[in-house]
């Protein structure tokens, strides 16, 4: 694997995505503009002009609930990575007292050490049997790494550290920031479509006011700004995962270690599904749900994540599998 050029390749289309994203933003302002202004025309008996600061006003207020909804996801986050991997179900590790937990413990740290990163914390996540895992916290300081129990159970240890590699990525590169600022925005065009909805509601006496033409107008475009913003966001969420993938690779020098774990994953070893996971952290999963490639998806699908690793298809593992080009594999479809 190029782990170097596959970096550059998903930083650019990131930066893409993201100035896409900027672009769609500023479209539906202009959007809303263009359709209050008509609704005012449509509404207004002997049309002579807009009111003073019309557009400002409108421009103002959309971009308000943009910033509003980043505001209100991103709040969610206070408190730091560890509040939010608790809500999650995590737990601490516990090194002390068992051998796995130790094992990972040293790991995490061994692998920081070698990215030059502050060690993040540890947790657990003992009630989820699948493999799996995701990393939190605004910055190094804040960050956390939280491992399932299936993880633990079915990996070895260079699995392990091609796992833990990966979610360092995520937070080298500041993935969680940028996820849940992109969410934040989202939530914000949905409140658009919700207030252009609520415009357009029947009033007591079952009929609807005059503000539900510019309701219409406004319910129009907000809804195609969430979907656009849906879709950037998840596209963007996939090159990271790429970046990290890639990166994972460069820290451990070792394709077989995260490799083996994605592979042992397709091989049915209880991942590709995001039930038992809190929402808040399903789109920061090492893997995601794997009903099939879909543009609204925030992981890309394993045969892509194992191709770009490999340079090539390559068979699945069950667990206790060496995770190698030579090891015995379970019969099925190459990926």
């Amino acid at each position: 694997m190029r782990f170097f050029e596959q970096q550059d390749r998903a930083r650019g289309r990131t930066r893409q995505l993201l100035l896409l994203f900027a672009l769609a933003v500023v479209v539906l302002v202009l959007a809303i503009n263009a359709a209050l202004a008509l609704s005012w025309r449509l509404v207004t008996p002997g049309f002579s002009g807009y009111p003073a600061y019309f557009f400002l006003v409108n421009t103002v207020m959309t971009l308000v609930f943009v910033v509003g909804g980043w505001w209100l996801e991103t709040s969610s986050l206070e408190g730091g990575g560890e509040k939010l991997a608790r809500r999650a179900g995590a737990r601490e590790a516990w090194p002390a007292s068992r051998f796995d937990e130790q094992k990972l413990c040293n790991i995490a740290a061994e692998l920081a050490i070698a990215a030059s990163m502050t060690p993040p914390q540890v947790m657990v996540l003992d009630r989820v049997a699948s493999i799996n895992a995701f990393a939190t916290g605004w910055d190094e300081e804040d960050s956390v790494i939280a491992v399932t129990r299936g993880a633990l159970d079915g990996l070895s240890r260079d699995e392990l550290q091609g796992l833990v590699a990966h979610e360092l990525s995520h937070i080298r590169e500041g993935d969680t920031r940028i996820n849940m600022r992109l969410a934040g925005m989202v939530f914000g065009l949905e409140m658009i479509f919700n207030l252009g909805a609520r415009m357009c509601e029947r009033g007591d006496d079952d009929r609807r006011s005059a503000l539900a033409l510019p309701g219409l107008a406004i319910m129009a475009a907000g809804f195609m700004g969430w979907v656009a913003g849906r879709a950037l966001k998840a596209a963007v969420a996939r090159q990271r995962e790429f970046l990290a993938d890639a990166r994972a690779v460069q820290f451990t020098r070792s394709k077989d270690g995260l490799g083996g774990v994605l592979r042992k994953v397709a091989g049915g070893q209880g991942g590709g599904t995001t039930r038992g996971f809190h929402p808040a952290v399903q789109h920061m999963l090492l893997v995601g749900q794997q009903a099939g490639a879909h543009w609204l998806d925030s992981h890309p699908p394993l045969a892509d994540r194992i191709r770009r690793i490999y340079g090539r298809a390559m068979p699945t593992l069950t667990t206790g599998s060496v995770s190698d080009e030579l090891a015995p594999t379970r019969p099925g479809a190459m990926l």
